[in-house]
């Protein structure tokens, strides 16, 4: 089911090839706050029972500087996998790429996550650390 107010989309340009594999999978009963993006070029899950607070970003994608020659807008951008275990809270105005989420991970709000979090986890901090396991 999707709620009053909530606006999906993809970009899409008239001559793109569609993709026959799942880019972005959803679980079961997942709350997404308001204001939340989640942003997929490569693969993204968000497992069951996952809760986002309002301002969460997620993604798969980030920006490369290695050549300081070159402006980042027009470097190479890599992709790797999120996954975001199930039972996962993510705090509000917080940021998830670049990792693997275990079951029940809790980021406290504001939170910049790029490494993967062990099940059971507290994390804080930009970038995130674990200050907390269960």
């Amino acid at each position: 089911m999707i709620g009053p107010y909530v606006s999906l989309s993809a970009g899409m340009a008239p001559t793109q090839e569609l993709l026959s594999d799942r880019i972005v999978e959803i679980g079961d009963r997942v709350l997404i706050g308001r204001n939340s993006s989640i942003v997929g070029h490569f693969h993204i899950v968000i497992e069951d029972d996952v809760f986002f607070g309002p301002n969460v970003y997620v993604t798969d994608q980030n920006h490369a500087f290695d050549d300081l020659q070159t402006p980042i807008g027009k470097q190479s951008m890599p992709e790797e996998p999120v996954r975001i275990g199930a039972g996962s809270w993510i705090g509000t105005n917080s940021v998830c790429c670049r990792s693997d989420h275990r079951k029940a991970c809790r980021h406290r709000a504001g939170s910049v996550v790029t490494t993967d979090l062990p099940d059971n986890s507290v994390a804080v901090g930009s970038p995130a650390r674990v200050i907390q396991q269960f």
